[in-house]
């Protein structure tokens, strides 16, 4: 799995901050310079006023000024299983690679069962995996051997099915109903630094899905660079609270 920022909101912070400034100002915010604006603010440099103000609307609950700066994030190689639980969020904006145009009748099979084109959940391999729901513990190593041999058989058998179906005229957007719900996927999605703090809030949780749960925390660590104060804040103050943010 592969995450990129593709595009953001330049100066998110300065947008955020202004919005929220305009809220409380007799003043038009836009005939006033940032410094202008943040001028009541408490703090020593800009920095920390930004620091001041935000926290205070994190603490607040004054989520609206988040709603305004907005990223585009590039998702590589995720399984459709992941991409059905992240696209329930219906304030995302997303497109995905389409299987009725892209075909993958050029992979060979035996790549696919050693991990190519097809995600491997870690617990087909991991003796010491535990899932959600998983009755029972870790397994012994002759267990998790049989796990694997069945997990790529299975996914070999689908891909080699596929691409006869193909090779007997089957469109493609048929063709793919053999495949597993495991198979890789590309998608690109955008949302404002509110809603990806309620993303981060379900899908980075400890009982998130593994899968969805990494994709969430390299999210994370882009927007940390993007938008540093809010999702520095957000990491050490409020994630994984109970009171989860409403989108």
């Amino acid at each position: 799995m592969e995450v990129q920022l593709l595009e953001a909101t330049d100066d998110p912070e300065e947008v955020i901050c202004s919005a929220a400034r305009n809220d409380y100002m007799e003043e038009f915010v836009g005939d006033k310079s940032f410094e202008e604006t943040m001028e009541s603010i408490e703090g020593e440099t800009i920095g920390e006023k930004k620091e001041t103000l935000i926290g205070h609307l994190l603490d607040h609950g004054h989520f609206g000024p988040f709603e305004h700066p907005q990223a585009t994030f590039a998702v590589k190689g995720i399984s459709r299983s992941c991409m059905a639980q992240i696209t329930r969020h219906r304030h995302v904006s997303f497109d995905v690679q389409s299987m009725r145009y892209v075909s993958f009748d050029d992979v060979d099979p035996e790549d696919v069962a050693e991990g190519e084109m097809v995600v491997t959940p870690p617990s087909a391999e991991d003796p010491d995996w535990i899932g959600r729901n998983q009755e029972g513990g870790a397994v012994d190593e002759e267990t998790v051997e049989k796990r694997k041999a069945i997990f790529q058989e299975s996914v070999k058998r689908s891909v080699e099915d596929y691409q006869e179906l193909l090779e007997l005229g089957m469109p493609p957007e048929d063709a793919r109903f053999v495949l597993p719900i495991g198979t890789e996927v590309n998608m690109v999605m955008s949302m404002n630094a509110r809603m990806l703090m309620h993303v981060a809030d379900m899908r980075a949780a400890a009982d998130a899905q593994w899968e969805i749960r990494e994709m969430t925390e390299k999210v994370l660590d882009l927007a940390k660079e993007w938008c540093p104060v809010t999702f520095e804040y957000y990491e050490e103050n409020m994630k994984n609270r109970k009171n989860r943010l409403a989108p």
